[in-house]
């Protein structure tokens, strides 16, 4: 996949690592886009930077980055910007889930998640806020997930991060409308990436859904799409987004009827 407009935009992807955010680089760097990759993991971006540079001969910078830590957040941000100027394009796909019912799920879990999911989010999106509207241009994608449209049992918390995040989504993408800013919230159902050694770490959630989970090259080629386009929602699959509908026209039949269906982690 190819997406000519990519061409020589610069890219800022969080959570690039692994996963989707590994897949959304490698399709952005085919489009010889310049890549910044962000994770905790620095080894895995050189070997990841290596990669992409071999194959396409791009630029990709990388930075070792926790979310979760806003003042390292403005400090790493405050050097992309200076090194590469402008950024075109944040990809917000940093976060993680425990499943856990709300009576187990401790403290320090519950603010972690708060931090990296929430608040380590807003944090990335404020670094760049103010360049893109002075330019106005740009766009923001935050990966947000279908947890934050229909909670479900044991994710009480980690949904609860999803419904904010797309909360405060929303209400960016009013903010910015005058500015020929996007904003695009990305809604998955489950991926099949490393997500679930932690979220379900005795595997009873990806037993019983593994045969719905989607590929997150499948999920990396729909983002890489929006890009540059107007594009508001990415809802995958879409027979699950159909849930969300009917959950907020008819919430008490849902929760009555779906209890069983969604109580599977």
């Amino acid at each position: 996949m190819v997406k000519e407009q990519l061409k020589a935009k610069n890219i800022v992807i969080t959570g690039a690592s692994g996963g989707i955010g590994a897949e959304i680089a490698r399709l952005c760097a085919a489009s010889k886009a310049n890549l910044v990759l962000l994770a905790r993991s620095i080894d895995k971006l050189k070997r990841l930077k290596a990669e992409l540079e071999a194959k396409y001969q791009v630029r990709v910078d990388v930075f070792q980055l926790d979310v979760s830590d806003t003042d390292q957040v403005q400090k790493v941000f405050r050097e992309i910007l200076a090194r590469i100027g402008d950024i075109d394009i944040l990809v917000n796909n940093a976060g993680f889930g425990i499943f856990r019912e709300a009576h187990e799920a401790s403290m320090d879990e519950m603010k972690r998640m708060f931090k990296v999911n929430v608040i380590g989010l807003m944090a990335c999106t404020s670094m760049v806020l103010p360049k893109m509207r002075e330019r106005r241009f740009g766009q923001i994608i935050n990966i947000a997930s279908q947890a934050g449209k229909i909670a479900t049992p044991k994710s009480s918390v980690y949904s609860a991060t999803k419904h904010a995040v797309l909360g405060y989504s929303n209400a960016l993408r009013m903010e910015l409308s005058d500015y020929n800013i996007q904003v695009t919230t990305v809604n998955p159902g489950p991926i099949a990436t490393n997500f679930f050694d932690i979220a379900d770490e005795q595997g009873t959630y990806v037993k019983n859904v593994q045969r719905f989970m989607l590929k997150p090259e499948f999920v990396a080629r729909k983002v890489v799409g929006s890009m540059l386009t107007r594009t508001r929602e990415i809802n995958l699959p879409r027979w699950m987004n159909l849930g969300s509908v009917v959950y907020v026209l008819f919430p008490r039949l849902f929760e009555r009827i779906g209890k069983r269906m969604l109580n599977k982690k």
